[in-house]
């Protein structure tokens, strides 16, 4: 069955996982008739059974940018005319800009709770929680998720009580295996029905270990969900034979590819800078609309990029945003 949806807003989802700590599109709320179950595990899905699609109809579509100098300090201050936008290729009319947009955000703060969490789990508890209070807005909402070898919703949805939010993050256990890429497909999916900015941030040494969603899957669902993808890695030793490089390397490429970022940590202070600096950003980025051009050749996936030009550093700032949308939108 094909349905018609509109491209819209990007976001963000925070996950933590594996043997340590780590870290498209509707302007119109999609039907709810065609969305998996929010809690509903990835796990249950039949792995073999082929995915069906939607097709969108492109109308406005929205990009989150994040411009940072050669610190990766945000930078501000920027102004529609220092921004060129193209779409495979083709130049586009910026119809909307706005700077620090003041969009709600929604955040899925997913906790790998695996065997190999075990020694880290108290430190990231408590990290995510001075997190949280430093974030959560009246506007915005959080859902804890955790998972090991199943996915939970421990907030039962996104919510705004930091008390219960709080607790739920206490209150998380140790499991045994670790469906990495079944909770972010989970979390993507729960993520695509919400308005505004989106957020996926995950805290992992990478490893999966019984997904039933490849990695594929799994990208593909944060990028129909416009979900911004923060990826904090934890490396309780370096060089460590037991890191897992493959994992980590597959993690770095969805948050370049989301628009997101990466970063690594091996202790309490670093993981909290982490999320300081995810917060920094999430208050200084900046929204780009348009509408696009007319396309004289179908392509399921439209490829964005965006530029800064006319200010005297802009050869030296990074320019980081979701690669491109789907026009097909698959339903898993």
């Amino acid at each position: 069955m094909r349905k018609l949806a509109t491209v819209g807003l990007v976001a963000v989802g925070l996950l933590f996982t594996g043997r340590g700590l780590w870290a498209q599109q509707s302007s119109t709320p999609p039907n709810p008739a065609r969305q998996s179950a929010t809690h509903q595990s990835a796990q249950s899905e039949p792995p073999s059974e082929p995915a069906a699609t939607l097709k969108v109809d492109v109308n406005l579509v929205n990009v989150f940018v994040t411009v940072t100098d050669e610190h990766g300090a945000p930078v501000g201050g920027l102004g529609k005319e220092n921004f060129i936008l193209e779409e495979d290729d083709r130049e586009q009319k910026i119809s909307v800009f706005d700077r620090e947009s003041a969009l709600p955000l929604s955040i899925a703060l997913t906790i790998d709770t695996s065997l190999s969490t075990r020694h880290d789990l108290p430190l990231e508890q408590a990290s995510a929680k001075r997190f949280v209070h430093t974030i959560l807005r009246p506007v915005d909402a959080l859902a804890v998720y955790d998972f090991s070898e199943v996915v939970h919703d421990d907030t039962r949805g996104f919510i705004s009580d930091l008390k219960h939010i709080d607790e739920s993050i206490d209150h998380i256990r140790v499991g045994a295996a670790t469906a990495l890429y079944d909770a972010i497909h989970v979390t993507s999916r729960a993520l695509d029905r919400r308005k505004g900015r989106k957020i996926i941030v995950l805290i992992t040494d990478g490893g999966d270990t019984i997904s039933k969603v490849d990695y594929k899957e799994a990208v593909r669902s944060a990028e129909e969900a416009e979900a911004l993808v923060y990826s904090i890695i934890i490396v309780p030793i370096e060089n460590s034979a037991g890191r897992e490089i493959g994992g980590e390397h597959a993690l770095i490429q969805l948050s370049e590819d989301t628009g997101g970022k990466y970063y690594y940590a091996t202790s309490m202070a670093q993981l909290d800078d982490a999320f300081r600096k995810i917060s920094d950003e999430l208050r200084t980025q900046y929204l780009l609309a348009y509408y696009p051009s007319q396309h004289t050749s179908f392509s399921e996936f439209r490829r964005i990029e965006v530029k800064v030009a006319g200010v005297p550093s802009a050869d030296s700032y990074r320019v980081r945003h979701r690669a491109g949308y789907y026009t097909v939108k698959s339903e898993l």
